[in-house]
């Protein structure tokens, strides 16, 4: 008998940058010893929750029949998105969202403990990400996270992800810190160093995460990145060997 092929899990993960004081940075984390994918540098991101696509209501900019254009779908496409959102404050503390008209920031060590707390709860499955926003009045920032490149784990993979990859500022009231459950630590680094870092053998990371990087190299600035994605001249060629190794057409 032989094994059913593995179905692919649907996984959003995002490149949050910032502008560093020579050139830009993106934040990574490392995976613990454990898992599907242990030690692993990567981008903060996980799978898509059903509880993602309860949502749509509460984003700006942007609705799923437009998301699920971008992604070269028939519907369900928002669900990324806002799985991205959830996972970058799960794994990174970082909300982007808006409360009324400006960038989300909590307005004092109170409310940073609150959303602390409400971070925790996401994480240990005792909250739901809707039930915060509502709570909250908060809307998500779909309209500033930007969708760049889409990835299938080789069949040979001990686990399948169907990923959509993104890239977003860094909001400037609030602070990237990894969480202690989800991952080993965070940092800030540029793209050209994390490679360097890999080149080195100090880093382990995966083909996507290698390429994502590559993309993000060589520019001077957050807009330059996010106006590059935006404009579509970003893009990574998609040889024969890339597609073998997971990168989609689409």
């Amino acid at each position: 008998m032989t094994d059913k092929p593995k179905v692919p899990r649907k996984a959003a993960t995002v490149l949050l940058v910032r502008d560093g004081t020579e050139r830009p940075e993106v934040f990574m984390v490392k995976r613990p010893a454990r898992g599907d994918f242990p030690d692993l540098h990567v981008f903060p991101g996980g799978k898509v929750d059903e509880q993602d696509r309860r949502l749509n209501a509460a984003c700006r900019g942007l609705d799923d029949a437009d998301a699920s254009e971008r992604l070269a779908l028939e519907s369900g496409g928002l669900g990324y998105w806002i799985a991205v959102i959830r996972e970058c404050f799960e794994e990174a503390g970082v909300l982007l969202g808006y409360r009324g008209s400006e960038w989300f920031s909590p307005l004092d060590d109170a409310e940073d403990d609150r959303f602390e707390a409400y971070r925790n709860d996401l994480i240990a499955g005792s909250r739901d990400f809707s039930e915060l926003m509502a709570n909250e009045g908060i809307e998500l920032a779909t309209d500033r996270v930007v969708y760049f490149s889409h990835w299938i784990t080789p069949e040979m993979a001990p686990a399948r992800f169907d990923t959509r990859f993104f890239v977003a500022a860094m909001p400037p009231e609030q602070s990237a810190v990894s969480h202690a459950h989800e991952t080993v630590s965070g940092t800030w680094v540029p793209p050209e160093q994390a490679l360097a870092n890999f080149d080195a053998g100090d880093w382990q990371m995966i083909f996507p995460t290698i390429m994502s990087l590559r993309m993000a190299s060589g520019f001077g600035s957050v807009t330059d990145i996010l106006e590059a994605v935006r404009g579509g001249h970003h893009e990574i060629e998609v040889t024969a060997e890339i597609h073998r190794q997971g990168m989609q057409y689409s």
